[in-house]
């Protein structure tokens, strides 16, 4: 056997090795208390636009796309689920002291603003996730209602 065809059946083996070690799954079938629409009247239309484009990383329920389940692709993602949720996690929000409620809320605004969030990576893959001006604009109204101000 000559040494391009060991090199790839050992890729083939080390990648159906690795199928075998799957990441815990960032799913919870029930509403948080600490919600962040259980702490503050989020409106509607502002609650659809954090839950297509936000809660996926942010909040403790992903949906999960079929290429999740392959790996190095499930790492990848549950590395960023595990670094969103620890930067901001909507289902636990009203577990923050006021002073990082505050903070956060400012910091979404923020991100926004600077197009940060969501990452582009994201939406590159999630085209629906990407914010339009309008839905920018609803998300600052709600922000600037807000009495952190």
């Amino acid at each position: 056997m000559n040494s391009k065809k060991r090199v790839l059946l050992i890729l083939l083996a080390v990648f159906i090795l690795i199928q075998f070690f799957q990441p815990t799954r960032n799913v919870s079938a029930k509403t948080s208390t600490a919600d962040i629409s259980k702490i503050y009247q989020v409106p509607e239309k502002v609650m659809a636009i954090f839950q297509s484009s936000c809660y996926d990383c942010h909040s403790n329920s992903t949906k999960y796309p079929w290429y999740s389940a392959i790996q190095p692709f499930g790492w990848f993602m549950a590395s960023h689920i595990r670094e969103g949720k620890s930067e901001l996690n909507f289902d636990e929000f009203g577990d923050y002291s006021p002073r990082r409620q505050k903070s956060k809320l400012k910091s979404i605004g923020e991100s926004i603003e600077d197009n940060s969030m969501p990452l582009t990576s994201y939406t590159l893959i999630h085209r629906s996730a990407k914010l339009s001006p309008e839905e920018k604009n609803s998300i600052y109204k709600w922000l600037v209602s807000l009495p952190i101000h």
